[in-house]
């Protein structure tokens, strides 16, 4: 698995990284670093914000779009079976008592037992399974596992999650280019403009920054995946969510779905570091849940 920062994460990062290259090349970077005192920040700091959110936004607008080419979703737009009626008929039923609109309901081919939301607002969204879900679970797991998912559009993660990657987005862009004008000035002695030390130095520190970004980005999605248990165990009965929880336990930790999608998938999934873990530990969760009033 590539990580679980998610499919909005990495176009996040992409779509960042045009933008800031562009800056660059545009000479505007060069242009607020040739002015002084309060209008540099001030320039910087409006750009930062700018460029942050746009980043943030525009791949929420994408998101959608993005999960069903990436993992090739087939949307039920009229149910050939009983499954497939079944699967729209749950969701309809837990979007109404969540007091969304009714998702797109989708499978993808996948053999692990996997599923993700997505979407730009509460009305606007996507709920898929996996073919290995929909093999391995039975109904009631399968059910549970579609209130954590509408529950995760219910609570309006994906909006939030480009609110605080606006947040962060912006953070990353003002402190890398202070940095490198600083290092401009302080070893290069260039008093107007840009040299080599702000190239340098703001490319690093952008790295280095947008890494802690992605810790805090990780650290919110944690949070996130206990309130949407939460939801789960409210739409479908807190009994079945944790044994949907303890089917995925025993199953090994899936490890097929495309990592770009895990940020709302409901997989623990395998990451290089727990701080970059979008994910509770299943154990972490199952205990959550159980200590539920």
């Amino acid at each position: 698995m590539f990580g679980r920062i998610g499919l909005f994460l990495l176009a996040n990062f992409g779509i960042l990284a045009v933008l800031s290259v562009s800056m660059r090349v545009l000479g505007v970077d060069d242009f607020l670093a040739q002015q002084g005192g309060s209008f540099q920040l001030n320039g910087l700091l409006i750009m930062a914000a700018i460029m942050g959110f746009a980043g943030s936004f525009i791949s929420l607008a994408m998101s959608k779009f993005m999960a069903k080419r990436s993992m090739g979703v087939h949307v039920i737009e009229s149910p050939q079976n009983e499954t497939e009626r079944w699967l729209v008929e749950t969701v309809r039923r837990q979007a109404s008592a969540a007091g969304i609109g009714m998702p797109e309901v989708g499978i993808f081919q996948a053999d692990v037992m996997n599923a993700f939301a997505t979407g730009m607002n509460r009305n606007n969204s996507l709920v898929a399974v996996s073919t290995g879900l929909l093999q391995h679970m039975n109904r009631d797991e399968v059910e549970a596992v579609l209130g954590h998912e509408v529950s995760h559009v219910a609570n309006g993660d994906m909006v939030t999650m480009g609110l605080l990657q606006g947040v962060l987005n912006t953070f990353v862009i003002f402190f890398s280019r202070i940095i490198g004008i600083l290092i401009d000035r302080a070893i290069f002695k260039i008093e107007r403009g840009v040299g080599p030390g702000y190239w340098i130095g703001s490319i690093v520190a952008e790295v280095v920054l947008g890494v802690l970004a992605a810790i805090i980005a990780a650290w919110f999605s944690r949070r996130r995946e206990f309130r949407a248990d939460e939801g789960g165990a409210q739409l479908a009965g807190r009994a079945k969510m944790i044994r949907a929880l303890e089917r995925l336990s025993s199953a090994h930790e899936p490890q097929g779905m495309k990592g770009e999608m895990a940020a709302f998938g409901i997989s623990a999934g395998v990451n290089l570091t727990e701080l970059l873990s979008t994910h509770p530990p299943l154990e972490k969760r199952i205990r959550a849940l159980r200590a539920m009033g």
